[in-house]
């Protein structure tokens, strides 16, 4: 059991990091190519995102319970097999998924913007840096199945370390390719940017040869363990690939909504712009910020509340398979007290710092639109995580085919919405379309909770409403002491006073949590350290 917690432990430790340094390298980067640059790099990394999702359909979650299930049962052949034939299967279809996205890039570069011309990225400029990326699916399904293997045999070492290779590889490649290309060479941006997009392909190949290393290092020790086997039933490939696709279904339905989400914006937000009066390098500025740069900023403390709060979900499967209801019930309650309590104030304290937080990190040219659209796409975090941590314990309570649905009733309100508010609003309909279908998706994952768990949420309630009092006192804080620093004049004023209202907001929040006892309610014993010193 030890090794199981200490494995998960790792693995969770390095799919932060590596997120984590997925988020803020979008600080540099934005800084190389700008906004324009940003929006090239969007049309190329949102239609990757999806059909990798769908090549590899939740694979290293799927193939680490069905291998986890057979070694259990003393059957390693059952996992062996699984490995071989899938190896050629997950090949197959990332072959088939770079040829689609390859030949596909043309048609997809027009949907994204007209034939009208204007100052801006041109077709040709997005079909380049589609067909980059795109290369990138040919390896990254193998790698995942590889990764699920090893997590099967709860060795979780090779996952994090192949991650955080493949991470650390990529943005150190895009960072110095695009710095050597616009600073030294020169160069154009769209040649910054599909460098920077090819780095994926670099990154897979990078933790392909971890993975690899790892396969030749433990082989002997894999070979005994096989030798061993003691085949449980006559199980066909047919029916593996059924047992794994079932497991992997619920993975996919989380992993797709934000990139389903961010295809709408990327077919519906420039050409609707430009129909609104905008220019074209308007309308792209306004998807840049949308979709990469405020979204990446909004997901720092998304990926922290998230990360914390999965961590209860196997004890919620464990409870609900006893029957354990005042349990479960606890259990349930804690967790949406704990992303509440970590996400809320950090979207509303960042809609409240947006424009010297984005003037501090991206300059002060494009601050005043930059954290316009960032103060009104702040708050969305909240939906973000409650998203994926509804979605996450309907896993649990073994409801995942509920989260399709959900899924798909949020993704068809986007769908509709989305032009019609672009029109109205101009760029915050974009937001406005994703909130309302985000709280579609959660409306109906709250209802199927409390219909299959029995679960009342009176006390998650009350303890919102305390929140909202001392999200609402920390914000009034903010404002008042950086008011009194003036209106900023240059860059070092937006980091002084982003730095003031940090500091502030969070002296505010912790303390009125810590006074009330909520601190304690929502932490438990991870502060007790501060009662006893008290």
């Amino acid at each position: 059991m030890s090794r199981l917690l200490r494995g998960t432990l790792i693995l969770s430790a390095a799919t932060f990091f590596s997120k984590f340094i997925g988020l803020i390298f979008v600080i540099p980067f934005t800084n190389l190519v700008g906004e324009p640059g940003m929006a090239l790099y969007g049309y190329a990394y949102i239609p990757y995102t999806i059909l990798l999702s769908i090549s590899t359909m939740g694979v290293p979650l799927a193939v680490s319970k069905f291998v986890s299930k057979y070694n259990a049962l003393g059957d390693y052949a059952a996992g062996r097999k699984l490995l071989k034939s899938g190896l050629l299967v997950m090949t197959l279809t990332g072959f088939l998924a770079f040829l689609i996205l390859y030949m596909l890039a043309p048609v997809l570069a027009h949907q994204i913007i007209d034939e009208r011309g204007g100052k801006g990225n041109s077709i040709e400029d997005i079909t380049l840096v589609i067909r980059m990326v795109s290369t990138a699916l040919i390896i990254v399904p193998s790698m995942s199945l590889i990764r699920g293997y090893f997590q099967g045999f709860q060795s979780m070492g090779p996952t994090a370390v192949s991650q955080v290779v493949e991470q650390i590889v990529r943005i150190l490649f895009i960072l110095i390719a695009s710095f050597i290309v616009m600073n030294i060479l020169n160069g154009e941006t769209t040649t910054a940017v599909a460098l920077s997009t090819f780095a994926a392909t670099l990154g897979a190949v990078a933790g392909l040869i971890v993975l690899i290393w790892y396969w030749a290092k433990r082989k002997p020790h894999l070979q005994k363990m096989y030798d061993k086997s003691k085949p449980v039933a006559d199980i066909s490939l047919k029916d593996i690939y059924l047992e794994t696709i079932k497991y992997a279904i619920p993975f996919v339905a989380v992993g797709l909504a934000i990139p389903l989400y961010q295809m709408i914006d990327q077919f519906t937000i420039v050409n609707t712009l430009r129909d609104y009066g905008y220019t074209q390098i308007e309308s792209e500025s306004v998807f840049a910020i949308i979709t990469q740069i405020a979204h990446k900023l909004v997901m720092i403390p998304v990926s922290l509340a998230t990360a914390l709060a999965l961590t209860l979900i196997p004890v919620i499967t464990k409870s609900f398979t006893q029957n354990n209801q005042d349990l479960l019930h606890k259990q349930i309650t804690q967790t949406f007290q704990m992303v509440l309590f970590l996400t809320a104030p950090a979207a509303i304290g960042l809609a409240v710092l947006a424009y010297p937080a984005y003037g501090a990190l991206f300059g002060m040219p494009t601050m005043e639109t930059g954290g316009f659209y960032l103060r009104w796409y702040a708050p969305t975090a909240i939906w973000f995580a409650l998203f994926t941590v509804t979605a996450a314990i309907l896993q649990g309570l073994n409801q995942q085919r509920f989260a399709f649905i959900s899924l798909s009733a949020g993704f068809l309100a986007k769908l509709l919405l989305n032009k019609p508010l672009l029109l109205v609003f101009a760029g915050t309909g974009s937001i406005i379309a994703t909130n309302i279908g985000y709280t579609l998706s959660i409306l109906f994952n709250l209802y199927i909770i409390k219909k299959y768990s029995g679960f009342s949420f009176k006390w998650v309630y009350r303890r919102t409403v305390l929140m909202t009092v001392f999200i609402a006192i920390m914000s009034i804080a903010v404002v008042v002491i950086t008011s009194l620093l003036g209106k900023p004049e240059t860059r070092l004023d937006t980091i002084i006073e982003l730095t003031v209202g940090i500091l502030t907001g969070g002296a505010v929040y912790l303390f009125l949590s810590y006074r009330s006892g909520l601190l304690t309610i929502i932490l438990g014993d991870r502060i007790s350290f501060l009662k006893r010193k008290k």
